[in-house]
C-alpha cells in the first residue's frame, strides 16, 4: 500500500535545543491533540521546534508556507482536469488531516482571513473539513493535529488573526535564545569555536537593542549560523558578519555603519 505521506517524514532528528519547558508542554498538547499557535519573531527557532516535535512523536510533518495570494483550494484540495475526466486532488491541509501528520502553517497572518476560516471546524470539538466541491465531509485522523504560527511584530490591523481564529489555540510565546545557549546553538549548526560564537551572539545583542528605533528586525539566530557557515568555508569573521548578519537586515546607511562599528568592536 503506496504511504501517502512518504514525503513529509522526518527520517534524521532536526537539532533543537529547548529552552525552557516547551517540550514536555507540546507533548501535552498533543497528546490531547489541541490545536498549538506558535509566536516570536523571524529565526527564532519556531519552524525548527516544530520539525523536532514531529520528529520526537514519529509523525509526518505537513509544512504550507502562507502567503496573500493563498485560496482556500490551496489548502483543501481541488478538481484537476486530465484527458480521461477530472480527479480531485487533496490539498496538504486535507492530506495532513485525512492520513495523521501535523499540518503546520508558517506565517499564518500572511494569508487572506477567508482562507484560514476554513480551519475552524478542524480546531473544536468536531475536528471536521468540509470539502464543499467534493461533497465530502472529512473527519480527521485521530493522530492529527494543526500548528501555526506568525510574527506578532509583523502585525497590522490588515494582517491578524480574528478573535475566532485565536480563540481555538493553545500558544507558546517564542523569543531568541539566552546569549549562552544561542551560542550553544551557533557551534552546533556551523561548527565554529565557542569563544567566537558568543562574540557573534554579542553583535547581535546589540542589533536587537536597535529593534523600534530605525531597525524593523534584529539579527536572528539564523542569520547568525549563516554567518557561522561562512567562517567555516574560509570568510573573515568581520565580512562574514557584515554579509550575513548586518546587509540582510537593513538598507539604512546610518543603522549599517553603526553594525558595522559593533563588528569591528566586538571581533577586532
Amino acid at each position: 500500500m503506496t504511504d501517502a505521506l512518504s514525503a513529509w517524514r522526518l527520517t534524521t532528528e532536526p537539532h533543537y535545543r529547548p529552552q525552557g519547558d516547551e517540550v514536555a508542554l507540546y507533548e501535552a498538547a498533543y497528546a490531547a491533540r489541541l490545536p498549538v499557535m506558535l509566536k516570536g519573531p523571524t529565526g527564532c527557532g519556531k519552524s525548527r521546534f516544530v520539525e523536532f516535535m514531529a520528529w520526537r512523536l514519529g509523525r509526518p510533518l505537513v509544512t504550507v508556507s502562507c502567503n496573500e495570494d493563498m485560496t482556500a483550494a490551496d489548502l483543501v484540495g481541488r478538481f484537476l482536469l486530465e484527458p480521461t475526466g477530472t480527479r480531485w486532488q487533496d490539498g496538504p491541509l486535507t492530506l495532513a488531516a485525512r492520513h495523521g501528520a501535523i499540518c503546520y502553517l508558517d506565517e499564518v497572518v500572511e494569508a487572506r482571513q477567508d482562507t484560514t476560516v476554513v480551519i475552524h471546524a478542524l480546531t473544536d470539538h468536531r475536528r471536521v473539513l468540509p470539502l464543499d466541491k467534493k461533497g465530502e465531509l472529512l473527519h480527521a485522523h485521530p493522530d492529527f493535529q494543526l500548528v501555526i504560527s506568525y510574527n506578532p511584530g509583523y502585525q497590522s490591523l490588515v494582517k491578524d488573526l480574528k478573535p475566532s481564529t485565536r480563540q481555538r489555540f493553545t500558544a507558546f510565546d517564542f523569543d531568541y535564545p539566552a546569549p549562552a545557549l544561542e551560542a550553544q546553538v551557533l557551534v552546533s549548526e556551523s561548527g565554529i569555536d565557542a569563544a567566537l560564537a558568543a562574540r557573534l551572539v554579542e553583535v547581535a545583542q546589540a542589533a536587537r537593542r536597535l529593534k523600534g528605533h530605525g531597525l524593523a528586525e534584529g539579527i536572528s539566530t539564523r542569520l547568525l549560523v549563516n554567518a557561522g557557515q561562512l567562517i567555516r568555508h574560509g570568510i573573515a569573521p568581520r565580512d562574514a558578519a557584515r554579509m550575513a548578519m548586518v546587509r540582510p537586515i537593513t538598507d539604512d546607511a546610518d543603522i549599517r555603519e553603526s553594525l558595522d562599528h559593533a563588528i569591528d568592536a566586538v571581533l577586532g
